[in-house]
């Protein structure tokens, strides 16, 4: 018997096999969950038909459109998920856009409609989603929303710039979300995953070189993998984090929590004594 047994779980954001997205809903498939995914354009609607070839059930998973810079896009995707499911356990957020320029450039140069633009996209999203997916939620006697944001939100990071600010924004909007929907048992949490190779990381300039560091720096000297990010957001939709609303969990194997790099023995290894 699966974790996720009988439960619905929407996921935005799947762009390839590289997502995060797609790496938490691996683990939400494995663990029993049934999927639908939403697309912006017919090239992401191409790459999760591709993807979700190896599933089983394929052939059930609804695709459906949306794109939240379109009017209209995000309450046409729950109307068809109502007609649809009826229900909805977990939404899976994890959509982030900015323009290069206002990532490459230098920080006070970021333009106005840059600003609103990765705003929209990164933060403004989750808010319309999850006001969307509330009867949804209801219906279901609660649920989980889950998204995706980064250290950067809380430090500076070169090259982050504006996603930066956005994920802050988001961030924030997470425990106001928790704040409000919690009497509905509905739940909002964020996972704050190390660098990682996905298609928006690639839009970060020096993003190997961030990897080295956080290879060197973090306590497990290792970079986290799309699989373990996935099984961290299986975990806070699973009723195993039932009590858990409004954080942040760090999957970084331990960079967030040092501030300069700790001496080991060459070992790498604790030593008795």
């Amino acid at each position: 018997m699966g974790l996720m047994d009988g439960k619905r779980c929407l996921v935005m954001g799947v762009a390839n096999k590289r997502s995060i997205a797609w790496g938490i809903a691996e683990a939400l498939h494995r663990e029993g969950a049934e999927l639908a995914f939403s697309y912006q354009h017919e090239r992401f609607r191409a790459n999760a038909e591709e993807l979700i070839a190896d599933f089983a059930d394929h052939a059930a998973i609804p695709l459906l459109p949306c794109d939240v810079t379109v009017d209209g896009d995000v309450e046409r995707l729950f109307a068809a998920l109502t007609e649809r499911w009826g229900k909805l356990d977990v939404l899976v957020h994890s959509m982030a856009y900015a323009r290069s320029e206002d990532l490459i450039g230098e920080f006070r140069a970021i333009s106005r409609e840059g600003y609103k633009l990765a705003h929209e996209v990164s933060a403004w999203s989750l808010i319309a989603c999850a006001n969307a997916a509330v009867p949804l939620f209801t219906a279901a006697g609660g649920g989980s929303i889950i998204t995706v944001s980064y250290l950067a939100a809380e430090r500076v990071v070169a090259h982050y710039n504006v996603m930066a600010t956005a994920k802050a924004a988001l961030e924030c909007s997470v425990r106001y979300l928790a704040a409000e929907l919690g009497p509905a048992n509905i739940r909002c949490n964020a996972v704050s995953a190390g660098p990682l190779k996905t298609l928006a990381a690639g839009a970060i300039r020096k993003v190997s070189t961030l990897r080295s560091i956080y290879e060197e720096r973090s306590a497990m000297h290792a970079n986290v993998t799309i699989e373990e990010v996935g099984d961290v957001g299986l975990f806070l939709a699973s009723d195993l984090a039932r009590s858990i609303t409004g954080a942040t969990l760090y999957a970084d194997r331990g960079f967030s929590i040092m501030a300069v790099e700790y001496p080991r023995p060459d070992s790498q290894a604790p030593t008795e004594g």
